[in-house]
């Protein structure tokens, strides 16, 4: 039986409870899944016109999915530790019967006929669906004023971008409206909100989550995982979401054991390789890298070796990664742009019709440079016997979103392609704040199907550091 890390149960404090906490509870009877979700849906309603997280609420439905959460746990029958905890999906997700837009007017009428395989997997699990969260358009188009839905709010400064492109999530989770919730990565579409909103978020191993239902950006590139206030949170969901699935190509047939059990307090034995260049790179300020070296001074205190190391240049990573990226999202978009474009937001044009102007050998040369850099930045990794590589999330603090340029993407390396390159598990962690007061946020990343010893450090560094876990009041 998970116990709770603290005892409050009444009303106000649900919505600032972690999963571990809430399943908890659950498990030893002292809440229900009807009251944690009703505590939710106020939660919700309370703070949603603020911050605009969520495009879709489906509360009858999460009351229904709660009341036989309540049976199955009267009955001690619950299916596992996230039964009757409630989620929450970006809006790239198909649920069926309830709208997926992924963030586009285009798809403002599109209710999916099945499910996608990571919600059959929360069904099965016992999880209560609050609603779909808000998505860039197609997972790249934000932000941008003439987009369809409103945009999401980065809750510490209203001012300034959540990062793309599972904006609503990050907002959500750093709101206390879920305590856990669904993202997709391409190029750092769950690690960039986490790292911007304040709360934690891994991608995982490609393949290890199935994409089937999760609407492509870019087939060999996108990423299915779990976002929430703990990187124990990540764990919990991760192990419930991952698994082979045969209905879908990229879906590995190699799996990992439950990561929540590898959990500890320390980080005995583990080798950390702290990426210099990558922390020296273009655009990263002073604060990140601070940032990045005293949570190295953290597990070092925590029992881990610290070797400094250097991978090829991010530029090359961010290159290969764009180039892939935008090459498949023209290929899955062109005609649906051709015949709709007055129903596509500016930045969403722009930016997938680059990919028009790739040819066959532009692809095919990311493609090779990709198989390149994924062989050497594991054979460094073997050579130095580091089971994770380190450096900043982000280059700094988020921009204010009307300085936000069609193209920023591509003005300074992205500090979160490499692991999208590899298929590498790889994490955000928070690191406490800038003088700006804006969360800052490093990266852990591993071998492939290292996940859980990603996520061991992640839970090891938050337990010593509490001071970074607070959400907003």
């Amino acid at each position: 039986m998970i116990a709770p890390d603290n005892d409050k149960t009444g009303q106000d404090e649900i919505s600032h409870l972690s999963v571990w906490d809430l399943s908890g509870f659950l498990e030893s009877g002292q809440l229900l899944a009807s009251e944690i979700t009703e505590a939710f849906i106020r939660r919700i309603e309370e703070k949603n016109p603020s911050y605009q997280a969520f495009l879709t609420t489906s509360f009858d439905q999460a009351i229904e999915l709660a009341r036989q959460a309540d049976d199955r746990q009267v009955k001690k029958q619950r299916r596992g530790p996230i039964d009757g905890i409630p989620v929450a999906l970006k809006d790239a997700y198909d649920t069926r019967g309830l709208r997926t837009t992924v963030g586009s007017g285009l798809f403002a009428d599109r209710v999916p006929a099945a499910d996608s395989a990571v919600w059959e997997k929360l069904q099965e699990s016992g999880a209560v669906l609050l609603g779909k969260l808000d998505c860039t358009e197609f997972c790249l188009g934000g932000p941008s004023p003439d987009v369809a839905y409103p945009t999401s709010l980065n809750p510490h400064d209203t001012r300034r971008y959540t990062g793309g492109s599972s904006s609503g999530a990050g907002v959500a989770l750093a709101t206390g409206m879920v305590p856990a919730a669904m993202g997709s990565d391409t190029g750092g579409s769950i690690r960039i909100p986490a790292a911007f909103c304040g709360v934690a978020g891994i991608k995982p191993t490609y393949g290890l989550v199935s994409l089937r239902g999760l609407f492509p950006l870019s087939g060999s590139l996108d990423h299915a995982g779990p976002m929430a206030r703990t990187s124990r949170d990540c764990a919990m969901l991760l192990d419930a979401i991952m698994g082979y699935d045969p209905a879908h190509p990229s879906s590995s047939k190699k799996q990992i054991a439950a990561t929540t059990p590898g959990l500890s307090e320390n980080c005995q034995g583990v080798v950390i390789g702290y990426v210099s260049n990558f922390s020296e790179a273009e655009g990263v300020t002073e604060e990140s890298r601070a940032a990045c070296l005293r949570a190295l001074d953290v597990f070092s205190v925590l029992g881990a070796k610290i070797k400094h190391v250097s991978l090829p240049s991010l530029w090359d990573f961010t290159i290969a990664n764009t180039t892939i990226m935008t090459a498949e999202a023209y290929a899955i978009h062109k005609d649906r742009f051709r015949n709709n474009l007055d129903k596509i937001s500016n930045l969403t044009r722009h930016r997938i019709s680059l990919g028009a102007f790739f040819t066959a050998e532009d692809y095919i040369k990311a493609q090779k440079a990709r198989r390149v850099l994924t062989s050497q930045t594991y054979q460094l990794m073997a050579e130095h016997g580091l089971d994770l590589l380190c450096y900043p999330a982000m280059l700094g603090d988020p921009p204010e979103i009307d300085k936000v340029s069609p193209y920023y993407y591509l003005e300074a390396p992205l500090i979160t392609a490499p692991a999208n390159i590899t298929g590498a598990p790889a994490a955000a962690v928070r690191a406490g704040f800038s003088a700006a007061n804006m969360p800052m946020a490093f990266q852990l990343t591993g071998r492939l199907y290292g996940d859980g010893k990603v996520l061991a450090a992640a839970h090891a560094f938050e337990m010593a550091t509490a001071e970074f876990s607070k959400i907003m009041e």
